[in-house]
């Protein structure tokens, strides 16, 4: 038996026998029919009994055991098809074996039906040091392993989001496996057929969960995925829907895509670049909207082309130099040839298919090629042409009528503050100015040989323009199609004006912080000193935050936001601050600022890998949790010289996060002399404030603005200068061997960090926060709140809708961000009080409910879950006696009327209440008990009389009133008590006599 029950496990097959078993036989016949199987005597009886009642009286129809036996045969089949069928109604892309898997781990660990297998691996779990084999199930919501060897049987459990840890690595002990970390253990599981497989699998789940504590953002599985052209073996459609997720994640990484384009597919080919003459290989990505390039070797060429734009795609004629050749021709007139294609009938007839999708009409663009025109004077608007990003922009258009966000504002910006506010400068007549026009020449000569706008070639000639400068008169430009912000702006014409319509005009917490930070927003600058610049940026914050209620506005908005405006009109600098908020710096600017500290864990990480001389001595000091969250969450806009800093947002809009932490990492490796002789954390902030404080831009046709750093310089001898493309330079040197996926793999390692520390501050500060009044200790508390917390999430996953996940809302203190319903509180009354016992429970569940629910919201809080546990557990009788007392008066009723003569009491039993309720109602204002709610205060509020009252009782008669206790009578006799129960002051009078 325990040799056939390991080898179910280990197989996966059905050989384990079940220890009770109900078998139909012929009498003349040696082959026995499994009829039932149960695991204990009462799961088996039951069986019988259903066979008793529905079976066995029909069998006396048959003449012969043969019939019999078919009839028994098909009969159990049936019903066993029929409980697959309805326990699995929704799952009928997954295969068959899936099926089984799911219902054998359902059982197993005792899952809802809510709760979906994702997939299942047979893999080792490693017990002290003897590995266990068996099979690991990953749910959307739990990591669940069962193992039975030998009569041994092991069970696991684990909710993804206590998993504090990812970690694939081998060690000779544990070669080649997963550590999975909690708050409270280490688990590690080994021998996978494909390690890579499942740990990628894992990361996803672990991630889901994180966005789930971080922002409510539970699980819900995409049913619009196309089926698979073939059946795939063991693959649920849950599967691929992750699968999916993942590349599409990738996909609009890569190219900057907006964040509701999914990839469709993709395939290997090359491409015709006709700036070197060569077919690159690579794969071709094609989506919804966008046709995209990649080329295998690392900055060969990047391509994206919006369907919008596409005007032909024809097949050209095959030859053996170059097989199965496309043509795509777009409205800029530039021709896109692809070859080497698989599947080129497939890929063409997709490609037609989401161009006959794509809306008909123009949002962006002319016939002609982009051109802007060379630098306006200060006093005129420049008159763009049709085919430029500003002119062909839904802003643009609207600024040639007279057209106004809000009555009484003053006009909008119609194109960057930069050029309506430059001052008169000699640099651009001087060196500097030929400097910037060499520039612009650099990128006319660029874009004459790998295009203009969206469809241009990216190439390593791209990143090194980028490097050395972008030219004032086109960095609005190339910001906005470096980041994808112009894609999002066209496809979506009119939606500025009108959320800035909408939200004119209407306050809450976010419009105030934006008026209180909007004169603190580069008031240095001339565009910052007048209402056309305040009133702009007002406009794009307040936008904004109405767009994005979760982020709403976080300080260090505004300081990027009045730069975007400096460069850019008001709608594209709402676009760049959407691409930025949303998918360049994901969770920077929520109220944990949570994406800041993530990549704060990552330059602490790159800082032990890469100087590890210095990464000690900056965590003694606890320099760098300091440093980089002003200098990612402004991107150094704040701690640096304008005209420098704003390279540096050059470059990041091309490179993305990346750049920033290279660059903070040549920033330490210039100081790390210094740095490693610093005391203590100011001496070290000195230091890092002066360095920046003295990058400049030597290149800069405008004005230097004086930064306010300017006081860290200190001493006689002069600051030495760091020449700001010196520093960029000297980043890609040293440090330029970081990659993308590297840092989103990185990404992954510290949000499970970041989340997970800070739910343990939010725990600790709640228990904190509630501990003052309550009986249980600190510990005691932390695990009510750690049950408390989890049955919160368990309603969000496992709820049929969402408004558990809807209560949450992390704009509210840490107290009452978790509040459960009665139908939760009831289970963990059930749970965990001493007072659950009996038919009743429920009931009185309900009603303590409602005793703890001071707001009258229909949820409670973990203060007033502890309140009420703290009663039930610690407090002394006669508080027991007097919860128990107010949780049978009948609820939803006036307490005052239950004692009243009017209701239905024999004299005896009007005595008995009135004695019980000044008993139970005494002391409340003088002793603060627990369970001190509303209730207490009605039963000592004393309602005034009215004239009505008044009138009633005396026509009724002075000969009633002698009948019983009237309530006048009631209330008297409560004041006289509770003031006989006061405690007295002693004076000298009360104190004995020297002979006494």
């Amino acid at each position: 038996g325990l040799l056939v029950g390991t080898l179910d496990v280990v197989l996966d097959s059905s050989a384990r026998v079940a220890p009770y078993r109900i078998l139909h036989q012929t009498q003349d016949s040696q082959v026995y029919w499994a009829v039932a199987c149960g695991s204990s005597r009462k799961e088996i009886t039951k069986h019988w009994e259903w066979l008793e009642n529905n079976l066995l009286q029909t069998l006396s129809i048959f003449d012969n055991e043969e019939d019999i036996t078919t009839f028994v045969k098909g009969k159990i089949h049936g019903i066993i098809a029929e409980e697959n069928k309805n326990e699995q109604p929704q799952s009928e892309e997954d295969p068959g074996k899936f099926k089984e898997a799911e219902l054998k781990m359902r059982k197993q660990f005792g899952m809802p039906e809510v709760e979906k297998l994702v997939n299942y691996y047979s893999c080792s779990y490693w017990k002290g040091r003897v590995p266990r084999q068996g099979w690991l199930y990953l749910t959307v919501n739990h990591l669940c392993f069962y193992s039975f060897l030998l009569g041994k049987e092991v069970t696991l459990v684990i909710q993804w989001v206590d998993v504090t840890q990812l970690e694939k690595n081998a060690t000779l002990l544990f070669p080649e496996c997963i550590k999975v970390s909690t708050r409270d253990s280490e688990l590690y599981f080994s021998m996978f057929l494909n390690i890579n497989e499942t740990f990628k699998l894992m990361e996803q789940l672990a991630n889901i969960a994180m966005r789930q504590l971080l922002d409510n953002e539970s699980f819900l599985q995409d049913k619009s995925l196309p089926k698979p052209r073939r059946p795939l073996k063991n693959i649920s459609a849950l599967k691929r829907d992750l699968d999916a997720r993942a590349k599409n994640e990738c996909y609009r990484a890569t190219f900057r895509l907006p964040k509701d384009e999914c990839l469709d597919g993709h395939t290997d080919c090359t491409l015709w670049t006709p700036f070197n003459k060569m077919h690159i290989p690579g794969q071709m990505f094609v989506s919804n909207n966008y046709i995209c390039f990649a080329s295998r070797a690392e900055e060969a060429c990047h391509l994206i082309i919006p369907l919008r734009e596409v005007t032909i795609v024809e097949k050209a004629d095959s030859s053996s130099v170059l097989p199965s050749p496309l043509s795509i021709s777009t409205k800029s007139k530039m021709t896109f040839f692809f070859a080497n294609l698989k599947d080129r009938d497939f890929l063409v007839q997709r490609i037609s298919d989401f161009l006959q999708r794509t809306p008909s009409k123009k949002p962006c663009g002319t016939d002609r090629e982009w051109k802007w025109n060379a630098e306006p004077s200060s006093e005129e608007v420049p008159e763009l042409p049709s085919s430029s990003p500003l002119a062909v922009s839904p802003t643009a258009a609207l600024s040639h009528r007279p057209v106004s966000f809000c009555a009484g504002q003053v006009p909008t910006a119609s194109q960057g503050l930069l050029k309506l506010f430059r001052r008169n400068s000699e640099e651009l007549s001087g060196p500097k100015g030929a400097k910037e026009k060499m520039k612009e020449e650099s990128w006319n000569i660029h874009f004459f040989e790998y295009g203009r706008g969206m469809c241009m070639y990216r190439t390593a000639k791209t990143r090194e323009l980028v490097q050395k400068g972008i030219p004032e008169n086109l960095r609005g430009e190339l910001w906005l199609l470096f980041s994808g912000a112009w894609n999002e702006m066209v496809t979506h014409p009119g939606y500025y004006a009108d959320l800035v319509e909408k939200s004119m005009g209407r306050y809450n917490l976010a419009t105030e912080e934006i008026e209180r930070d909007l004169h603190r927003s580069m008031p240095e600058h001339p565009a910052f000193q007048n209402e056309l610049g305040i009133a702009a940026l007002r406009r794009v914050l307040t936008a904004y935050a109405f767009r994005n209620p979760t982020i709403g506005y976080c300080q260090a908005m505004n300081i990027v936001t009045s730069v975007l405006l400096l460069y850019c009109n008001e709608e594209e600098a709402f676009w760049l601050l959407v691409a930025l908020c949303e998918r360049m710096l994901p969770d920077y600017y929520n109220t944990r600022v949570v994406g800041a500290l993530v990549d704060q864990g990552i330059f602490e990480e790159l800082t032990r890998e890469y100087l590890p001389q210095l990464s000690e001595k900056m965590q003694d000091l606890g320099v760098i949790s300091t440093i980089s969250l002003s200098w990612f969450l402004t991107l150094f806009l704040s701690v640096m010289p304008f005209e420098s800093a704003v390279v540096i947002v050059d470059c990041f809009f091309y490179e993305g996060i990346k750049f920033i932490l290279q660059v903070s990492l040549a920033i330490l490796d210039a100081n790390i002399e210094k740095l490693l002789q610093c005391c203590d954390e100011g001496e070290a902030m000195t230091i890092l404030g002066r360095y920046l404080d003295n990058v400049v831009n030597r290149q800069s046709v405008s004005p230097p603005i004086p930064h306010l750093h300017a006081l860290l310089t200190s001493g006689d001898d002069p600051p030495l200068e760091i020449d700001i493309f010196e520093l960029i330079k000297t980043s890609y040197e040293k440090f330029g061997n970081l990659k993308a996926d590297d840092i989103e793999q990185m990404r992954f390692k510290q949000r499970l960090k970041v989340i997970q520390s800070l739910e343990d501050t939010a725990k600790k500060s709640v228990v904190r926060a509630v501990s003052g009044d309550i009986g249980f200790s600190m510990e005691e508390l932390e695990e009510l709140y750690v049950v408390f917390k989890a049955k919160y999430l368990m309603s969000c996953y496992w709820g049929n809708n969402r408004a558990a996940a809807a209560r949450r809302d992390q704009s509210l203190p840490y107290l009452e961000q978790y509040r459960i319903d009665m139908e939760q509180f009831k289970e963990l009354f059930i749970s965990l009080t001493p007072w659950a016992c009996g038919a009743h429970t429920p009931v009185l569940a309900g009603r303590l409910f409602r005793l703890l629910d001071e707001n009258r919201d229909s949820l409670i809080n973990f203060k007033e879950f502890v309140t009420g546990m703290s009663g039930m557990y610690h407090g002394d009788l006669t508080e027991k006696l007097k919860v128990l007392y107010k949780l049978h008066l009948p609820p939803g009723e006036d307490f005052n009327m239950c004692f009243s003569v009017n209701t239905a009491l024999n004299p005896e039993e009007t005595e008995s209440a009135l004695e019980a309720t000044s008993y139970f109602t005494e002391d409340v204002t003088t002793e603060v008990s627990p369970f001190v709610s509303e209730l207490d205060i009605c039963l000592h509020c004393e309602p005034q009389e009215t004239q009505e009252d008044r009138g009633r009782r005396n026509e009724n008669g002075p000969e009633k009133e002698e009948k019983g206790t009237s309530p006048q009578d009631y209330r008297y006799y409560l004041r006289m008590w509770a003031k006989e129960k006061e405690n007295k002051k002693e004076t000298i009078k009360d104190l004995p006599k020297m002979s006494q």
